[in-house]
């Protein structure tokens, strides 16, 4: 089950935490593997199937980044390869869903 939420706290999410994040052009699916460690897919050029990176967090118009948060209005960044920066256009809907053994991590990182 999909839940709305209006911002993530990526940093405390348990392993196999799924977040679906639409953006004004395009849509990601992001799988926690714990601390900032990701799976991510949506991107037709740099990721179409699910591949490692790193979120780093959501920032502003103005760039300000909000490390291990993801919100909506903002721009989501992550890091593929360790290397390649990636900012997302804006955030428009964010879902989560959760595995049965990432349930407890949830309640006091989505907002």
């Amino acid at each position: 089950m999909m839940t709305s939420a209006e911002y993530v706290d990526f940093t405390n999410l348990a392993h196999g935490v799924r977040i679906d994040v639409e953006t004004k052009n395009r849509h990601y699916l992001i799988e926690c593997l714990g601390g900032g460690a990701i799976l991510i897919s949506g991107h037709p050029e740099f990721c179409p199937a699910p591949v490692t990176g790193h979120l780093q967090g959501s920032s502003d118009r103005t760039g300000v980044l909000e490390p291990g948060l993801i919100g909506r209005g903002k721009y989501l960044r992550f890091l593929l390869d360790d290397q390649r920066p990636i900012r997302t256009s804006r955030v428009v809907s964010l879902h989560f869903g959760r595995s049965d053994a990432a349930a407890s991590s949830i309640s006091s990182t989505v907002h």
